[in-house]
């Protein structure tokens, strides 16, 4: 009889484009699906809705997400499509017209995604249900949470903030998340109460314009007092920061990465560039004396902090010389880790129309410049923990063998059998990997 029921249920599935925050959307839109009595459909399964949660942070991006949109409506004539996400809610009119497109919701109103679904399921007109708004004009956090029943991870993303008031030039996202929008800091520590009760022991706070978060409450809320309530969760191992802008790191967040063990010791801060030149051409809110203070004193109040960064390579009008300023800035800074980045010329940006665009023949040699340097540093960074003793949390398996993230997020592999998931090990360091760190599970110094 059961089984009977699970087959019967109607069947969902998702498809999700660009970053962790799309993926956090997707789970709670999930959620809703699921409340609402859909089942996540198995790999080799039809299902009855499929959802679209597009990406637009480069045109690619959107190309992607129309191709995606074909390919399932070709596959799957007889289901519902749904698209969410960036591009749908900056071009609404482009899966109005392409026809094969139920239901267009955007970043906002995801909440009553069933509702429309269910909605566009009745109409017989065939015409797709646009339900995107006016992003700039909503000013509240669209709160929805993740049920993660039955999953079996250690490592769960919250999403605490949305939308962006920097204004980037090469950035769409702020035209496409809208204005800041944060999370009430009670709904977030309540939903990371019930991952911990799930069995998550890591979480990840994600948002657009993290280091912000707060600042729209005008209540005292700061990232700072959020993680500060997340330490008082007794289960909960650790707490790892997304990227955070560097203009907005507080005194009480420095603090709190220093003093508070459960905190990782690591910052993803990005950079975007190593040249003034550049970083005024980007509209970006820092300038190099600025942000390599910022790195000197992290360094020295955090003893061990990580630092990992994004590049932008290509930009308009970056000169051989910028990228050699780039490159020198690299190596001082000496950051673990770097994602690296072609600029892709975005149309709605204002970079997009700036003169002396970068040929792609020469990004593409940047970033494999940027690259190889990037390796040489890393290795250097990892090389330092050989044959002494690191905290992993064991999350997968994987070549017969657990892995897991140090605080300084350094993956590592166990080399030993007898390890159980969302533990946390003492892995003393004898091998260093292409990517990585190798070790066995030491005694407690």
């Amino acid at each position: 009889m059961e089984n009977h029921i699970l087959h019967s249920k109607k069947k969902v599935s998702f498809i999700t484009l660009g970053c962790k925050v799309n993926q956090y959307d997707s789970d709670a839109m999930r959620t809703l699906f699921v409340k609402n009595g859909y089942r996540q459909a198995g790999e080799d399964e039809n299902a009855d809705v499929y959802v679209i949660n597009t990406c637009s942070v480069t045109s690619i991006g959107d190309r992607k997400s129309r191709q995606m949109v074909r390919r399932i409506r070709r596959s799957h004539p007889d289901a519902i499509i749904a698209v969410a996400g960036c591009y749908a809610q900056l071009a609404p009119e482009v899966f109005e017209k392409m026809g094969d497109v139920d239901v267009i919701v955007g970043v906002h109103n995801r909440s009553h995604i069933v509702d429309y679904v269910e909605e566009a399921k009745k109409r017989t007109d065939h015409k797709p249900l646009n339900e995107t708004v006016d992003i700039m004009k909503v000013k509240t956090f669209e709160n929805m949470s993740v049920d993660v029943t039955g999953e079996v991870k250690t490592r769960a993303f919250v999403k605490v903030q949305e939308g962006c008031d920097n204004y980037c030039t090469f950035c769409i996202i702020p035209y496409a998340r809208g204005k800041l929008k944060s999370r009430l800091q009670k709904d977030a520590v309540e939903e990371i109460k019930k991952l911990v009760s799930q069995g998550y022991r890591e979480v990840v706070l994600t948002g657009i314009h993290l280091g912000n978060y707060g600042k729209d409450l005008h209540d005292g809320t700061s990232l700072a007092t959020l993680v500060a309530e997340l330490v008082k969760i007794p289960d909960l191992l650790r707490i790892r920061l997304g990227s955070v802008e560097s203009v907005e790191l507080s005194e009480e967040l420095i603090s709190i990465i220093k003093n508070e063990p459960k905190v990782c010791r690591h910052l993803h801060l990005p950079i975007q560039s190593g040249s003034d030149a550049v970083l005024k051409g980007m509209n970006r809110h820092y300038r190099l004396p600025q942000f390599k203070a910022l790195i000197r004193e992290l360094r020295e109040k955090v003893l061990g902090i990580a630092l990992t960064t994004d590049l932008i390579v290509g930009f308009p009008g970056e000169t051989e010389e910028n990228f050699l300023e780039t490159l020198d800035t690299l190596k001082e800074l000496k950051f673990s880790g770097i994602h690296v980045f072609p600029y892709s010329r975005r149309t709605g940006t204002p970079a997009a129309t700036y003169p002396n665009q970068v040929t792609n023949e020469v990004k593409k040699e940047r970033v494999h410049r940027v690259q190889e340097l990037e390796k040489e540093i890393s290795l250097e960074y990892r090389s330092q923990f050989m044959g002494k003793v690191v905290h992993v949390l064991a999350e997968e398996v994987k070549n017969g063998y657990f892995e897991g993230l140090t605080g300084e997020y350094i993956r590592v592999s166990i080399k030993d059998s007898h390890i159980e998931r969302g533990h946390m090990y003492p892995v003393r360091i004898d091998t260093i990997t292409e990517d990585g760190l190798a070790g066995n599970v030491a005694e407690e110094e």
